[in-house]
């Protein structure tokens, strides 16, 4: 799994080449400055261990707000699951463990 943080400048071309890959694609909204997010960054680093068709865009809501208002994204972290483009598996705040996730992922496959 590969993890990219993402800006404003660089999002929307780094996720069209994710689903190009028919990757799935978690954007993780969070900051610097919150706990609970560097815990959803561990869960998800443990996933990249388990799971090579996935692919993780890290968004800054501190540097790149304008992406966070595009989602609307109020709470943080927040954790969109795409199985592609068009389809979304999760949304939600909150940490979710590793474990968790895997089977949001399974579920769709």
């Amino acid at each position: 799994m590969a993890i990219f943080e993402v800006d404003s400048d660089n999002f929307k071309e780094i996720m069209q080449r994710e689903f190009a890959k028919e990757q799935i694609v978690i954007l993780k909204f969070g900051s610097t400055f919150c706990e609970a997010c560097s815990a959803l960054e561990m869960e998800l680093e443990q996933l990249s261990d388990l799971n090579d068709k996935v692919s993780t865009l890290y968004i800054d809501c501190d540097e790149s707000a304008n992406i966070a208002e595009e989602y609307d994204i109020y709470q943080l972290p927040t954790m969109i699951i795409y199985k592609n483009a068009n389809n979304i598996l999760h949304d939600g705040s909150g940490v979710v463990l590793c474990e968790d996730i895997q089977k949001i992922i399974d579920s769709s496959l």
